[in-house]
């Protein structure tokens, strides 16, 4: 797929930290129970950390008890990308954000308690927040 923001994997690799290029760039996983933003109960905006898309509210955060932010569901369907992920002897949906291409986390349907049904199992290290005041 061809992306609205692209650039060379060096520029990727100065512009982003070691942690933040093994996760956006090489679909790495953070480990569960260290992001930034698990905690984060303030209303606002979750961005892509590499090209600062849009991809969503605070009001779609719920708590999965997985280790990592969740979300019911992105800003609109043409924020992220859903790509099947074969890897580690699964079949997963991987979410990638549409703009850039970063690797964000992955997508289950196991998450009867929410409007859709979906959890949006997100790295924190892929996002940015940026709090709205009310």
């Amino acid at each position: 797929m061809t992306y609205e923001v692209t650039k060379p994997e060096e520029q990727w690799r100065s512009e982003l930290s070691p942690e933040e290029y093994a996760v956006l760039r090489q679909a790495g996983t953070e480990r569960p129970w260290t992001g930034e933003l698990l905690g984060e109960r303030r209303t606002g905006v979750y961005r892509c950390r590499a090209c600062g898309n849009e991809l969503f509210r605070s009001e779609t955060k719920f708590d999965a008890h997985c280790g990592w932010p969740s979300f019911y569901s992105p800003l609109a369907g043409d924020r992220v990308e859903l790509l099947e992920d074969r890897s580690h002897g699964m079949v997963r949906t991987e979410v990638r954000c549409a703009r850039c291409g970063s690797h964000l986390g992955h997508v289950f349907d196991d998450a009867p308690q929410t409007p859709t049904g979906d959890r949006y199992c997100m790295n924190s290290v892929s996002l940015t927040f940026e709090p709205v005041e009310g």
